[in-house]
């Protein structure tokens, strides 16, 4: 009971960190945008891009090594640690290194070239933040690290914009994520040292960590394609089209990325008991499995149509200067879809130990976004990059269901009937708000469409009182 206990709480702070981060973060995004418009915006989003990439060759699935052996037997959470942090020193060396040397030979201006130099102080201090929370994840402990993602977002949002305010430009957004980031590596660190009292230092064991990086292959892997996929198309779309370019995607980029929080907290729920039920019920793994992509579908699609139709309205959020930014967005939104139903059948996949088949599939979904944005950016430049996280993400779904259904007794028909009464209700949403949105708020007409959406879906019984009550009892249950 008390293991069950530990799980729903740190659920409970994970999901709430969660979603405050996302707000938060969101929130210092579009004042950011406001104030430095897309140019700067590309090119204070192409430092983070690319030093980002370079920081998945220090961490090389170590963390999640540490998290699960760590979790196996506590007593030897310091042994763990201490062979991790040798290794991470001379990796994140070499990639300090590496970033120095390519950023001076791709030729950029020496602001861009500065604003990567700080992004990579955040790159090392975020990578060794990232060790010694996955430390403390394996004492089944979440508390610290929900308070201190939250705590990084005030910091780059209090700090960031306050600077800006004040008249400093890029650098000094730059070197606030710097101090939140130092704050966030201190605060780890006295955390490990003083409350999970495990001792910091270092141990080179060559046979321990060739073990280390047996372990971590498949992880890294899986991180490597995932970071390169997420990253590498702003670094692309910099070289190929321009900053300007980096600054109209990331709008769309950023939106999507915003509204993830929804999937990623649902999942957190879901993973623990689909792994449950793969062991015990099967049946019920099914069950559980096609309910949460109904779910999806009913947050989802209507989030796609208001958007699309909305889209003109949300960009002016942003000021002048980010018109061409809407149908990157529009194309970008659809994906949304995509990317909300990959969550549980990628949950399904690692909980019914398939997880070389998710690392799979993230390599081919790579590789094929890679050639697309080669493609595409030339021509299209941000709606090119929009229109390959369309492709790859329904690619990504294709794949992904191929290995459900080798799972599970998994069919289509199982959802057909629910996503018909929601598109049809989300497009009853979409005509009210279409024919208002000239002359009614954003707000008071997204209120509006909202209410006729869920009316509609009683309606047509896409959504029952039933289900209304059984989210309410999961959530009492949690808590």
């Amino acid at each position: 009971m008390l293991k069950i206990n530990n799980i729903a709480r740190n659920t409970s702070y994970l999901t709430l960190a969660l979603i405050l981060q996302k707000i938060i973060s969101f929130t210092y995004f579009t004042l950011l945008a406001r104030y430095v418009g897309p140019v700067s915006l590309g090119k204070y989003y192409f430092a983070i891009s690319f030093t980002t990439i370079f920081a998945i060759f220090i961490d090389l699935g170590l963390g999640n090594v540490l998290i699960r052996e760590v979790a196996k037997k506590a007593d030897d959470a310091g042994r763990w640690l201490a062979n991790v942090l040798a290794l991470k020193i001379p990796l994140a060396l070499i990639s300090l290194i590496t970033v120095f040397i390519l950023i001076n030979v791709l030729g950029y201006d020496s602001l861009t070239k500065n604003l990567v130099y700080v992004s990579s102080i955040c790159m090392v201090l975020d990578s060794f933040t990232n060790t010694f929370f996955a430390v403390i994840r394996g004492f089944h402990n979440l508390k610290y690290e929900s308070s201190a993602s939250i705590i990084f977002q005030l910091i780059v949002l209090i700090v960031g914009y306050s600077a800006l305010l004040l008249g400093g430009g890029l650098i000094i957004a730059m070197i606030a994520l710097a101090l939140a980031s130092s704050f966030n590596f201190l605060y780890s660190l006295l955390v490990l040292k003083n409350k999970i009292k495990v001792n910091i230092k270092l141990i080179w064991d060559t046979p321990f960590i060739r073990k280390i990086l047996i372990l971590g292959w498949p992880f890294a892997m899986y991180a490597i394609f995932q970071r390169l996929y997420t990253y590498l198309d702003s670094v692309l779309l910099s070289i190929l089209a321009g900053d300007l370019q980096v600054g109209l995607y990331q709008v769309a980029f950023k939106i999507i990325f915003a509204l993830q929080f929804l999937p990623m907290a649902f999942v957190a729920s879901l993973y623990p008991a689909m792994s449950t039920y793969w062991q015990n019920n099967r049946e019920q793994l099914v069950v559980s499995f096609t309910r949460a992509l109904n779910y999806l579908l009913i947050i989802s699609l209507p989030i796609i149509v208001g958007t699309f139709i909305l889209g003109n309205k949300i960009i002016l959020l942003f000021k002048d200067g980010y018109g061409e930014a809407l149908w990157p967005l529009r194309i970008s939104i659809i994906a949304l879809f995509f990317i909300f139903i990959n969550f549980p059948i990628g949950s399904l996949l690692n909980a019914c130990d398939r997880q070389k088949k998710n690392t799979l599939n993230m390599g081919i979904v790579m590789i094929v976004s890679l050639i697309l944005n080669l493609l595409l950016i030339p021509h299209w430049q941000a709606l090119g990059a929009s229109i390959t996280v369309l492709i790859t993400n329904a690619l990504m779904t294709i794949l992904g269901f191929i290995w459900v259904k080798q799972i599970i007794p998994y069919h289509f028909k199982h959802n057909f009937s629910i996503f018909l009464k929601v598109i049809f209700s989300s497009l009853i949403m979409g005509l009210i708000v279409f024919l208002g949105k000239n002359y009614i708020n954003i707000f008071i007409i997204t209120f509006l469409g909202a209410i006729v959406y869920f009316l509609c879906l009683f309606v047509f019984r896409a959504l029952k009182i039933e289900d209304i009550k059984s989210i309410i009892k999961s959530f009492k249950l949690k808590s």
